[in-house]
């Protein structure tokens, strides 16, 4: 009861959705737990196993740019799935909880003409493989991320980061700066915001094991995704969100009853004390810094982007775009686009 308590209570008044994202979220821990009793979990199943690499085409219809192309690669940390596409210096895209790679479609369309762009799957998210017993936290993700690169054998990429995966990107930069040509940080978790407050009645849901059942929802009925109880709140349009997106997003997490737990362990791991831990090492900080902040944001006020470039040294421009939520890397992809390329092109 107490838990049923947490996902319900009134939040800050900042947060114009939290009481909707409380109320669906209550009533998703019905429904997971509801499921839960007539869908047993598949305990023999077995995890898809990707081959190594899954061409998705080698030229795009108009014959002058790389198509991107689905690969994976084997770390310490488990068999990693990303998307790649251009060539040139790398470009490292990290995404947040709940999507994975292909949040940056549009960036690996659009910038592969200067960049090999790379959009990794985190930890616990998309067709990254993993053990039952792997650390998923964000510093294990951080740490993941540099398994990766040597494994790729790449020395610096241009680091883009968004939702806790600019956490994730943070706590790179600051334990291994030596590989970050430059850095881009959009709306994600910063200092001692982590989780939001408009994200805890989620945790709290998971946490009472509702996860499984609140996935399943959103699947079956796409609009359930797209709703204001649920993540409508992260998008400027959730209604132009396609279902082969949201497919994309969360068909993965359900999988295996396996990514389910994965998934539910790294909600469980989330802790402000990992960026806390190494915001010494953030304000020594020199690659090139570009922060880009959505003014419309319920998770990471626009303070935060404030606060991190008052305390990266070499952050060389704050953008707000105007109205812009989250997610904006999707909706807004072509304005932010036109700032990475020119952030890129002065780091150089």
């Amino acid at each position: 009861m107490d838990r049923n308590k947490m996902a319900v209570r009134v939040l800050d008044d900042q947060s114009r959705v939290a009481r909707p994202v409380a109320a669906l979220l209550t009533g998703a821990l019905v429904i997971g737990l509801s499921v839960s009793a007539v869908m047993p979990g598949r305990v023999g199943a077995k995890a898809r196993v990707m081959p190594r690499t899954e061409r998705l085409g080698v030229f795009s219809m108009n014959g002058k740019k790389p198509s991107p192309i689905q690969r994976s690669v084997q770390t310490a940390s488990g068999r990693i799935s990303y998307t790649e596409q251009g060539t040139g210096p790398v470009a490292l895209f990290v995404h947040g909880v709940l999507l994975n790679g292909h949040l940056w479609r549009h960036q690996l369309a659009d910038l592969s003409d200067i960049r090999r762009c790379i959009a990794v799957d985190l930890l616990a998210h998309g067709d990254t493989e993993i053990a039952p017993d792997q650390d998923v936290s964000v510093t294990a993700n951080a740490k993941m991320l540099k398994e990766f690169l040597d494994a790729l054998h790449i020395d610096q990429v241009d680091l883009v980061g968004n939702d806790s995966g600019g956490g994730i990107a943070q706590i790179f930069a600051a334990l291994y700066p030596e590989r970050v040509r430059s850095l881009t940080l959009t709306d994600c978790d910063t200092h001692d915001n982590w989780p939001p407050e408009a994200f805890k009645p989620f945790l709290a849901m998971a946490a009472a094991g509702g996860l499984r059942g609140t996935l399943d929802a959103m699947l079956s009925d796409k609009s359930v995704y797209r709703s204001p109880q649920a993540l409508g709140p992260a998008y400027e349009h959730p209604e132009l969100l396609s279902d082969d997106s949201i497919e994309k997003y969360l068909r993965p997490l359900i999988r295996t009853e396996q990514r389910t737990r994965d998934l539910q362990r790294f909600l469980a791991a989330f802790d402000n004390k990992h960026t806390l831990a190494i915001e010494d090492r953030l304000k020594t900080l020199k690659a090139p810094t570009l922060i880009v902040w959505g003014t419309d944001d319920v998770y990471f006020d626009v303070k935060w982007s404030h606060w991190l470039a008052d305390n990266i040294p070499a952050t060389r421009r704050r953008v707000e775009f105007k109205g812009a939520r989250i997610f904006f890397p999707e909706e807004r992809s072509a304005e932010f686009n036109k700032e990475l390329r020119a952030h890129w092109q002065a780091a150089q």
